[in-house]
C-alpha cells in the first residue's frame, strides 16, 4: 500500500501544535471505554432499550421528535433510537460529500493514488493555468479556485462546480469504474455488511442510501476506519482528515460570475453558495466543532462537545459523530436548521444539544 506521504497537510504546517491537540482529543475520545473494543452490526442493526446502556428514553423521543424525517441514534454500536422508515433509500445530497473524500482515502490505501497532494492535472483535464496545481486537498476542502478568480489555496468557497469535479476525476480517471461498483467493493464501504445497500444518481453522483446504512457509514467514520475486526482504512487517514483543514484567516472567494471552463456542470449548487462559513471548521467536506474566522470566540455549536464532526446536506439530511460518547446519530428529512456558526439559539445547536443530552449517560 502505497500511503506514506499522505499525512501531514501542508495548509495546516504552520499550526501543527493545534493540530496535534486536536488529533489527541479526536484519538482520545474514539477509544472505547474501559478498554471493551468496539461493537458492530452484523446483518442488521441490533437494538437495545435505552435504560440498558443507562440512557433516558424520553430524551432520545424528544430528539426524533424534533427532528422529524426518518433516522437513528447509536450508542455503544447498539441502535438505542429509530424513527421513521429506516430502509427507504434517499438522496443525501450535500452528506455524500464526505463519502467522496472516504473513497478518495481508499484510492491512496490502495496505491490508485500517491496521496490526497496529487495534482488534479495528471488525470487529463485541460486545467486553466492559475488552476494547474489544484489537488484532491484542495477539492475536498472547497479551496481548489476552480470556477472561481482564485488560485488553489488562496480562498474559500462553498463550490459544487469544484464538487462536480471531485467526482469525475475520483470515480472515471481514478477508479474508471461506476461509483456503485467503486462504493460497493468488499474491501471498501461494501464491507460495512449495508442492509440495503448503496447507489449513486446519474451524473452527478450524490448518494442514495436509507438511514440504517447511513448510520453504518458514520459508525465507520467513528471508529477510524475499523469494522469488526478488519481495519479497512487506516486509523491515522482519520487522525489527520477528521480535523479542519481551512486555516482561519482564509478568506471568502471574492463576487465573480461562475466560469465552469471544463463545461462539467454543477453538483447541485453554484460555485459560491450555501454558506461562507468554513475557514477554520471545515475539511474533506466534514463540519467541525471549532473556532473559525467569523466566529473567533465561540465553537461551531456551542452546546456540543469539541470533538464533534458533523456532514451536513441540504433537505435536512445529516450525521453527527459525537466520539467522546460512542454515539451516532443520523437523520434524513429533518429539521436541523441552518448553519449558522457560533449562535447558541441556532436551531442547528439547539438540536445537537438534545442529541448530546441523550446520548450522555446517567451521572455524565
Amino acid at each position: 500500500m502505497r500511503d506514506s506521504t499522505f499525512l501531514r497537510p501542508p495548509l495546516l504546517a504552520a499550526k501543527s501544535c493545534l493540530g496535534a491537540i486536536v488529533v489527541m482529543l479526536w484519538t482520545a475520545a474514539a477509544m472505547p471505554a474501559q478498554g471493551q473494543p468496539p461493537r458492530f452490526p452484523g446483518r442488521q442493526w441490533e437494538h437495545k432499550p435505552p435504560a440498558e446502556l443507562g440512557l433516558e428514553a424520553d430524551r432520545l423521543q424528544a430528539v426524533s421528535t424534533a427532528l422529524g424525517g426518518r433516522g437513528c441514534i447509536v450508542k455503544q454500536g447498539f441502535v438505542v433510537q429509530a424513527w421513521g422508515d429506516q430502509a427507504e433509500k434517499i438522496d443525501w445530497l450535500s452528506s455524500a460529500k464526505p463519502v467522496l473524500s472516504t473513497l478518495l482515502l481508499f484510492a491512496v490505501h490502495e496505491g490508485k493514488l500517491r496521496s490526497v497532494d496529487t495534482p488534479i492535472a495528471e488525470f487529463g483535464w485541460e486545467l486553466a493555468p492559475k488552476d494547474r496545481s489544484m489537488t484532491f486537498r484542495h477539492l475536498a476542502n472547497m479551496t481548489s479556485g476552480y470556477a472561481r478568480p482564485e488560485p488553489p489555496g488562496e480562498a474559500w468557497a462553498y463550490n459544487d462546480f469544484a464538487i462536480q469535479l471531485y467526482q469525475k476525476t475520483l470515480f472515471d480517471r481514478v477508479y474508471r469504474q461506476d461509483p456503485d461498483a467503486a462504493a460497493a467493493a468488499p474491501t471498501r464501504l461494501g464491507g460495512l455488511g449495508l442492509e440495503d445497500g448503496l447507489s449513486f444518481t446519474p451524473e452527478r453522483r450524490r448518494l442514495k442510501a436509507s438511514a440504517r446504512d447511513f448510520a453504518r457509514i458514520a459508525w465507520f467514520w467513528l471508529n477510524r476506519g475499523r469494522w469488526h475486526d478488519r481495519q479497512l482504512l487506516p486509523a491515522r487517514y482519520f487522525d489527520e482528515c477528521m480535523r479542519p483543514q481551512v486555516p482561519r484567516d482564509l478568506p471568502v472567494s471574492r463576487p465573480a460570475e461562475t466560469n465552469d471552463y471544463l463545461k462539467i456542470g454543477s453538483y447541485g449548487g453554484g460555485s459560491e453558495h450555501f454558506t461562507r462559513y468554513g475557514a477554520g471548521i471545515y475539511g474533506f467536506n466534514w463540519w467541525f466543532n471549532a473556532t473559525g474566522r467569523d466566529h473567533p470566540t465561540s465553537r461551531t455549536w456551542p452546546d456540543a462537545p469539541g470533538d464533534t464532526v458533523m456532514s451536513i446536506g441540504a433537505g435536512g439530511n445529516c450525521s453527527v459523530l459525537l466520539p467522546g460518547l460512542n454515539a451516532v446519530a443520523v437523520c434524513a428529512g429533518g429539521d436541523w436548521g441552518r448553519l449558522e456558526a457560533g449562535a447558541e439559539q441556532s436551531v442547528l445547536n439547539q438540536r445537537l444539544k438534545l442529541i448530546v443530552s441523550a446520548c450522555r449517560e446517567r451521572g455524565e
